[in-house]
């Protein structure tokens, strides 16, 4: 069947700088895919994601990897052999609780199919070293190893130890020699990787404090245009404020014209009057003297008639 993907997820992809081992690298510019892939000929897991045609993640889980939980949606592991640290941002924790699961799950797969494969090795390797060696098919035992005690017997005396014999014995031990250099070996490994496991965790928890005093930055920042947002409603709401004055002024000047029209037709009104009073006090200043010119003349006239 090859290589074929067992779990996908969608997630933001991280690595850390290469140069200051502190900051995180963006390898994604938005959410990319992430896979596991599991390769039944070889038996073995990888994490693979592109963006595009550019492989951003190629890891190959191995049962020292551990993967890590930094905050609620931000997880991370360290891979030796690609000799980086990478990050993934979900866009919630049920995701990266999902990813973890699933990364534990197969990190023990591969932890058995690695004790599998090393079980195979250490059979195929004992029957050809076996058959090197002779006639050792049955199974090593203190008699196979240094003959039963009738072989023993013409050669020792009651009182010498057995000798074991040299090509016999050679072979356990020089087996023995190899596995003991490769679980050496392994610890070595293991020692390697628990170092710069170490050394990530180190990265992450300074790597956390950065990340604490940037969010303190943007909480600060956020107080600040609360603040700022606050203010401009208060000159928004003053602004308000003074369009209404400025309408109820207008309306007052509107009122105040309105009533000084209403004045100026009055007084137009009154000196009417006025003029028409005049005009009556002068009538009345004619008709009085035109009176007086008659009593004068009806004076004259009486004493005409007395004479």
């Amino acid at each position: 069947m090859g290589e074929q993907p067992i779990f996908s997820t969608r997630a933001h992809v991280f690595q850390i700088d290469p140069n200051t081992k502190k900051n995180w690298v963006p390898t994604s510019k938005h959410a990319v895919t992430v896979s596991y892939f599991y390769d039944s000929t070889r038996n073995v897991y990888r994490i693979i994601s592109l963006d595009g045609s550019k492989a951003i993640i190629n890891s190959t889980i191995t049962p020292n990897m551990t993967f890590t939980k930094t905050s609620q949606k931000f997880g991370q592991w360290a891979d030796s052999r690609a000799n980086t640290v990478y990050g993934l941002g979900f866009s919630s924790e049920h995701h990266l609780s999902k990813f973890a699961e699933k990364f534990q799950e197969f990190k023990e797969a591969a932890r058995l199919a690695k004790e599998k494969s090393q079980e195979k090795m250490e059979l195929t390797s004992t029957p050809s070293q076996e058959s090197a060696g002779g006639d050792l098919q049955s199974p090593l035992t203190p008699e196979s190893i240094n003959g039963t005690d009738d072989e023993r017997t013409p050669d020792v005396t009651q009182n010498s130890e057995p000798r074991p014999e040299p090509t016999q014995n050679a072979l356990p031990f020089s087996h023995s020699s190899a596995i003991s250099k490769h679980w050496e070996a392994e610890l070595a490994t293991l020692k390697g990787n628990n170092a710069k496991l170490t050394a990530a965790l180190l990265e992450s928890t300074a790597n956390v404090k950065q990340w604490k005093q940037q969010l303190a930055a943007y909480q600060e920042e956020a107080e600040r245009l609360h603040k700022r947002v606050t203010e401009l409603e208060c000159v928004s709401s003053q602004a308000n404020a003074v369009h209404t004055h400025k309408t109820e002024l207008n309306q007052t000047i509107q009122e105040l014209e309105e009533t000084l029209k209403e004045k100026e037709e009055e007084i137009e009104r009154l000196k009417q009057e006025i003029d028409n009073a005049r005009e009556l006090q002068e009538q009345r200043d004619s008709l009085t003297q035109k009176l007086q010119a008659l009593r004068l003349i009806c004076g004259v006239l009486l004493l005409e008639l007395c004479s």
